[in-house]
């Protein structure tokens, strides 16, 4: 089973943030419960420059096997005691293409599924294709938050420049192919990233919500 939580603090809270960004992987690394996961910052999801950075809402995504006693755990409470709302998703990988830091951490439990889906893409953008990558990424972003469907959208990225991906809810399976294989900006881009190889590394995964508790859009 696959959590994704994020949160937003306060203001004073975000000193307390940027240490657990760095501390929170070493508790997690030690626990039984959790398999694959990545603490991430968000954004606007409209760039994906440093300007887009939200300092005011951060993320996590983990594979853990008892969701009641990862709700409970040291880390979660540490983070739901800093902020003023919290969003968690439980979802169940649907497909999942690609890898992540090396691994290909969904493996699809899902064979059929009607209802809303998330949608995670990440990918890590070689430097040199940064400039070209940022200049594609505005006509994406515009289509994206138009389509019809589209429930919600965030950036995420476990750095400021290179390692960036969004998390998108829909209504449907068919309301996400029909942005990601007929939207026509984002089959440009499609064509430009095996043109120009931007990516050193990438990953797309498609979920089944079992439940959402929270917003993003907060």
């Amino acid at each position: 089973m696959i959590v994704a939580y994020f949160w937003r603090i306060k203001p004073t809270s975000i000193p307390f943030a940027f240490i657990a960004m760095a501390l929170d992987r070493f508790v997690l690394r030690r626990s039984k419960n959790v398999g694959f996961f990545k603490s991430l910052g968000t954004g606007k999801g409209e760039t994906f420059t440093p300007a887009d950075a939200n300092t005011l809402r951060w993320g996590l995504i983990a594979q853990i096997h008892d969701i009641d006693a990862f709700d409970q755990s040291f880390v979660i409470k540490q983070w739901r005691k800093n902020c003023v709302d919290e969003f968690r998703a439980v979802i169940e990988p649907i497909s999942s293409h690609g890898k992540w830091a090396g691994y290909e951490p969904f493996e699809s439990t899902v064979k059929e599924w009607d209802g809303q889906v998330i949608a995670i893409t990440r990918a890590r953008i070689k430097w040199v294709q940064n400039l070209r990558f940022w200049r594609a990424v505005p006509p994406v972003t515009v289509s994206l938050k138009a389509a019809p469907g589209l429930i919600a959208a965030i950036g995420i990225g476990e750095a400021p420049i290179g390692l960036q991906g969004t998390f998108s809810i829909w209504e449907s399976p068919a309301a996400l192919r029909e942005f990601a294989y007929r939207e026509p900006a984002h089959i440009a881009a499609i064509d430009a990233t095996a043109k120009y190889k931007w990516y050193s590394e990438e990953l797309f995964a498609r979920f089944a919500v079992r439940e959402i508790r929270g917003s993003i859009n907060s």
